[in-house]
């Protein structure tokens, strides 16, 4: 027996209210439990919502206890170090991570079971390989720039950099799941596993006696990192082998890594658009003002993750799609922007009726970064207007332009900063990173329309494409 969400209404509301209700319930059971593609993208953006929402509160929970441990210069000390790393090693797949959602599907769609077998274990040995080349560089580079950076960051850069392959592996075996559309297996270990892990390991070793410090983080945060990857690891390969026999292989690696390159420069710049704000204050503020700017930023996690759930439930349906179904893939774009905005504004009024005591639990004096959160709410509220949009670039072979776009965005973000944060602070970084997430979304969704003739804008209607 299934449960209905229109039948439950009916049995437990009043007459009046269900029969109100009965359109909107009708649309979520066609979204949870049609057994086509579109249910299959819902049900895995769902899961990839809950995922998110229960790492929200776990992350929350533990960022909290890590500030009051810590106090607020080694935590935003940590919170640098922890960021940079999160963001190099997704760097070090070098596109991958993402190329693996689009020719996965296409080869498992065509038969080519040659070819599936030689993406899933080249692109692992690709980015092993990469990421420990991409680490010893960095650890290089931190030694020999070691006179330049203040000294109480020197050791903890060395030693995040230990986790680089483990960040970049877990993010491919992440693609590899998502590819076959096995949600859990995608996000549990980075956004359940991994956390859970780092904030066991720290308070194991405070009470061992360690010291209370951003080094103490970093070798906690290194064990859980190392942990957690291995196990998606022997999880993900089990998986894949009951669902690939055995056989040969072959290996375009050149073909996969001409459609990486420029995925890579996508989600590069992404990433770094992402987390530009916490690198500047990072850059020209001390770490006091980095735990209170992040704290307050960890505050917007979940108006941040329905964007990141519905693009995670929805990529490689937008790869199916593009190939001989534009009109199935037009409806399902549209439909994607519903998904992803009305959550999004319904969580973002949520967090700035709740923003200030959360602030508060880090500690009274990051309670100053609770008026940031009005400026902050704009950006993220403009990025969700326009759905996934580009997701559907990359899927459907607008890679290029869509690097692009997020290039430009990237320059105006860093621009911004730089002029603003040395005038207003942490004001400046939220003015900066607000204005460039609106910059963002609307160069996207006109480049969508411009290049696939499909309008991804909540409030203007299908027929407004030319």
């Amino acid at each position: 027996m299934r449960f209905s969400a229109a039948t439950t209404a009916g049995r437990f509301l009043p007459q009046r209210l269900a029969l109100r209700m009965e359109p909107l319930l009708g649309r979520i059971d066609a979204v949870l439990f049609t057994a086509d593609e579109r249910g299959e993208a819902g049900r895995m953006s769902v899961i990839a919502f809950s995922v998110r929402i229960v790492s929200a509160v776990i992350a929350f929970i533990s960022q909290v206890l890590m500030a009051r441990w810590m106090g607020s210069f080694e935590y935003g000390i940590f919170v640098l170090v922890w960021v940079t790393m999160v963001i190099v090693g997704n760097l070090a797949c070098l596109g991958f991570h993402t190329s693996v959602i689009r020719f996965i599907p296409e080869y498992r769609e065509r038969g080519l079971m040659d070819e599936l077998r030689g993406i899933v274990l080249a692109s692992r040995l690709f980015v092993l390989i990469a990421s420990t080349l991409i680490a010893g560089l960095g650890a290089l580079g931190v030694w020999l720039a070691a006179p330049w950076i203040e000294n109480y960051y020197v050791i903890p850069f060395i030693l995040g950099i230990i986790c680089l392959p483990m960040i970049a592996m877990s993010d491919l075996l992440s693609g590899l799941a998502r590819a076959n559309s096995w949600a859990l297996f995608a996000l549990s270990p980075t956004y359940l596993v991994r956390p859970v892990l780092i904030l066991l390991f720290m308070a194991l070793m405070l009470l061992a006696g360690y010291a209370p410090d951003a080094k103490t983080a970093i070798f906690a945060s290194i064990a859980a990192t190392y942990a957690t990857t291995l196990g998606q690891l022997i999880g993900v390969t089990q998986r894949m082998e009951r669902q690939i026999p055995a056989g040969p292989m072959k290996v375009h690696f050149a073909q996969w890594f001409v459609v990486s390159l420029p995925i890579f420069l996508v989600e590069s710049f992404f990433f770094l658009l992402t987390n530009a704000d916490v690198l500047m204050v990072g850059a020209y503020m001390d770490p006091n003002d980095v735990a209170v700017y992040f704290a307050t930023v960890k505050t917007l996690a979940l108006v941040h993750f329905v964007y990141f759930a519905v693009k995670a439930g929805v990529a490689q349906r937008y790869a199916q799609f593009t190939h001989g179904e534009p009109q199935r893939l037009a409806a399902f774009a549209r439909e994607t922007v519903s998904w992803t905005f009305w959550p999004s504004l319904l969580m973002a009024l949520l967090v700035l009726a709740l923003g200030e005591p959360m602030l508060v639990l880090f500690g009274p004096e990051f309670s100053s970064g609770y008026p940031l959160l009005f400026l902050l709410v704009f950006g993220v509220v403009a990025r969700a207007a326009v759905g996934p949009c580009e997701s559907l670039l990359t899927m459907s072979g607008n890679q290029n332009i869509c690097a692009a776009v997020y290039a430009m965005t990237l320059a105006f973000n860093i621009a911004l900063n730089v002029m603003l944060i040395p005038l207003f602070g942490l004001w400046g970084a939220a003015m900066a990173t607000a204005f460039a997430m609106i910059f963002e979304a609307g160069a996207l969704s006109f480049t969508v329309w411009r290049k696939l003739g499909i309008v991804m804008l909540i409030f203007v209607p299908a027929k407004g494409a030319a």
